[in-house]
């Protein structure tokens, strides 16, 4: 629904290839009561949200593990640590490698908040 709401599923939808780390239903129920309520109703912000939870090109686990960053396609920067499993931010991916037609998802544990 929220990336609908942002407009983001045509784009999704492209050629790609995309890299997305997608918060688990248990990671929005983490955020503060009211977060998920208020981001649908400010759409420019929602679509920063989502955003910051892609990157262009389809980025496997193999290659997350080497870097030490990536640039969403918010523009802003996200932190990658795989020195103990591998972490986006302080978020965790739980389940890398979900295969998509137009590139790569990766479950993590924790919603992304742009800075």
């Amino acid at each position: 629904m929220a990336i609908t709401t942002a407009g983001l599923d045509t784009a999704l939808k492209g050629t790609g290839p995309f890299t997305v780390f997608a918060p688990t239903d248990e990671a929005f129920s983490k955020l503060p009561s009211g977060t998920v309520e208020s981001l649908l109703e400010d759409v420019i912000q929602l679509r920063k949200v989502l955003e910051y939870h892609v990157v262009s090109g389809k980025v496997m686990a193999a290659d997350v593990v080497k870097l030490e960053s990536a640039t969403t396609t918010e523009g802003s920067t996200v932190k990658i640590d795989a020195s103990n499993g591998v972490k986006v931010n302080e978020a965790t991916v739980v389940t890398p490698d979900v295969e998509a037609d137009n590139g790569v998802i990766h479950i993590i544990d924790t919603v992304l908040i742009p800075r």
